[in-house]
């Protein structure tokens, strides 16, 4: 089932994960007196925006976690997300939304999202992830709920909470997505979880990799994983 309710008339259906491919090199030298050996240089980094192509990681139970405490008021909470298309940060939006913000903060400490993928990608509109099971239906075996401000924008870089059409207004698990379009026409329902500010790029590089045919489902193209989460704090 859906975990985030497409507007402008699109019916929801979530995607399941995609296939990934395997990157293979292959190279060699042919012998001879005079023939002149050449240095290889070491595989750089993707740049950001560049996106690799990784094998999918291996599904992984849901459930398990213990709701967490608020975070600190007087500090501020970045979350790196490091993924097969570079790195991007989202500033957690603790005031609005203090729960979903002090989920994600401690879902990413404890490795919860590591290794997983963005199973739901729809071109010009979202990328959704945080589902270990890639099903889309997963969670941490918890939920919040945050009262979503009557004016909540969902402009391209806002990072919200996703949730199933039958859930109140404001209720998360560890699903999240991340805007990508303009003129998305979401009703205020999901949990602000606060903005990207590093990494825009990535993130719409990211958006071009959903199967336009699949329409709302966003099947993905080709994996791309969340590599690693880093909560930073300031």
């Amino acid at each position: 089932m859906s975990r985030l309710l497409l507007a402008l008339g699109l019916v929801l259906v979530l995607a399941l994960g995609a296939c990934g491919g395997d990157d293979d090199e292959g190279g060699g030298s042919s012998g001879g007196a005079n023939t002149e050996q050449q240095a290889t240089a070491p595989a750089s980094e993707p740049a950001a925006g560049e996106c690799e192509s990784p094998d999918q990681p291996p599904p992984r139970a849901d459930g398990g976690e213990k709701k967490p405490k608020p975070l600190d008021p007087a500090t501020t909470y970045e979350v790196e997300l490091e993924t097969s298309c570079g790195a991007f940060t989202i500033q957690l939006d603790q005031k609005t939304s203090p729960e979903a913000a002090a989920s994600f903060a401690a879902l990413a400490r404890s490795g919860f999202y590591d290794d997983t993928i963005f199973h739901r990608i729809v071109p010009g509109f979202v990328i959704q992830g945080g589902d270990p099971t890639v099903t889309g239906g997963g969670g941490p075996g918890y939920s919040t709920t945050d009262e979503v401000p009557a004016d909540a924008q969902y402009v391209p870089g806002v990072a919200a909470m996703a949730k199933a059409g039958n859930e109140p207004a404001g209720t998360g698990g560890s699903q999240f997505f991340v805007v990508t379009g303009e003129g998305t026409g979401l009703t205020p329902d999901y949990a602000l979880l606060g903005e990207v500010t590093a990494g825009m790029e990535v993130v719409q590089a990211i958006g071009e990799l959903g199967d336009p045919a699949s329409g709302s489902t966003g099947t993905p193209l080709q994996s791309v994983v969340i590599e690693k989460a880093v909560v930073r704090e300031r």
